[in-house]
């Protein structure tokens, strides 16, 4: 019952509090941006077998490189040899046969040939699929030799010695020293005026190349050129080598009969005898 001036209670269900407005404190956040729970999708079927065959196919490659007999080194391919025969060359390769080509040291084959064999001036070492490294190389070729007892020294344009045989190759000119004047001994000695021919012997433009027979030191700057049929080219000094080439090019062109030929001065060169 209720009396005069009661009030009156509702007993219907209470009212919800309207999102963003109202909460009391210690309220929990909605769940999720926006009040909603993050959705998490499983990978479909083709995503599971696009991984499965990139798996098997990386797998299949690494076991075909390494582990297959498919691609194993199992033979050495040599080019470029004149004066090294091809198992002196293969036999310094040293070139591990029998595993993964993939494997083999390039780098360590490239380094092991010119260590061994200094004939070599440069090489290509590579891989040639399936089963095959390749040894591409070039040998150093004699501007000049150096007697050495009994034996002579070759010796390339760049002055390396690389070699050491029984007879003088032919067309290649000796270098030695004739009645050296003793100042330039005491000078320059006998190692720079030797460094001195061999620079003047590279330095020989190739239309002398096979003709010149020695090359003749009398002091630092009085180096002479022996040629075939008893001509004789004055080149002075090793100074201005290219130039010199390049004049006594041209002057033999000019004066094809003469047998002396001057260019210590290239400025003012000069052709004599016949």
């Amino acid at each position: 019952m209720t009396g005069p001036g009661a009030k009156q209670i509702r007993t219907g269900p209470a009212r919800a509090p309207e999102a963003g407005g109202g909460a009391g404190e210690g309220a929990e956040p909605p769940p999720g941006a926006g009040g909603r729970r993050p959705r998490f999708t499983a990978p479909g079927k083709r995503s599971v077998s696009a991984l499965v065959a990139l798996t098997v196919l990386v797998g299949g490659s690494t076991y075909a490189v390494y582990g297959s007999s498919w691609l194993r080194a199992t033979r050495v391919s040599v080019s470029g040899a004149d004066e090294l025969t091809v198992d002196q060359i293969t036999r310094a390769a040293a070139v591990p046969l029998g595993g993964p080509l993939i494997s083999v040291d390039t780098g360590a084959v490239h380094d092991r040939l010119l260590k061994t064999l200094p004939r070599i001036a440069k090489v290509s070492v590579a891989r040639s699929w399936p089963h095959t490294v390749t040894l591409k190389v070039t040998e150093r070729t004699a501007s000049a030799v150096l007697e050495d007892g009994a034996k002579f020294t070759e010796v390339d344009r760049d002055g390396v010695r690389f070699a050491t045989v029984d007879h003088a190759p032919a067309g290649v000119p000796l270098v030695q020293l004739v009645s050296v004047q003793s100042a330039s001994l005491r000078q320059f000695g006998t190692k720079e005026l030797l460094r001195a021919a061999i620079e003047v012997a590279g330095d020989l433009p190739d239309s002398l190349r096979g003709q010149a027979t020695s090359i003749d030191v009398r002091s630092y700057d009085g180096i002479t050129v022996e040629l075939s049929r008893g001509r004789e080219v004055v080149w002075g000094s090793a100074a201005d080598g290219a130039r010199k080439a390049a004049v006594v090019t041209a002057l033999m062109k000019a004066e094809p009969h003469a047998a002396h030929f001057d260019v210590s001065a290239p400025s003012a060169p000069a052709a004599s005898g016949s």
